[in-house]
């Protein structure tokens, strides 16, 4: 099995999808921790706290450049 590698950066977007019938989170990465792995992140979420998120099912890493206008951060 090949070691996985880093493809989260600052500055990406996260989604979480929402538990039963919750809506989606979204929020930015401000910190890259862990490596390999064991890669986490720091993540600012739009209601404006931060979080550690450890990448799991049904969470969206959208590089920072692609993150569609009609989401522009408050």
């Amino acid at each position: 099995m090949t070691p996985k590698t880093t493809t989260a950066h600052v500055g990406d977007w996260i989604e979480a999808r929402g538990l039963h019938g919750e809506p989606s989170r979204r929020g930015q990465i401000v910190e890259l921790l862990g490596h390999d792995a064991h890669e986490h992140y720091r993540v600012r979420w739009d209601e404006q706290h931060e979080s550690i998120l450890y990448p799991a099912d049904g969470i969206i890493i959208t590089p920072q450049h692609a993150r569609p206008a009609g989401r522009a951060r408050r």
